[in-house]
């Protein structure tokens, strides 16, 4: 009997996730900044040791629309 493939549930196209300091790099080369307030809040979350689910919550509660 052929042994089954195991799948981990993940597309079979390549996921690819960039980290905080390779994305840094890339927006300088782009031209890009965060303001102030942007970097202050990424500073907190990260010294509170939010997850990404919380972070992604405290900048859609930044940003929302009353």
């Amino acid at each position: 009997m052929p042994k089954q493939k195991r799948t981990t549930g993940k597309s079979s196209k390549s996921d690819f996730i960039v980290g905080r300091a390779n994305f840094t790099k890339i927006s300088a080369v782009e031209g890009v900044r965060l303001k102030p307030a942007m970097e202050k809040r990424a500073a907190e979350a990260a010294s509170r040791g939010l997850s990404a689910e919380e972070y992604r919550k405290v900048i859609l509660r930044t940003y929302r629309k009353a």
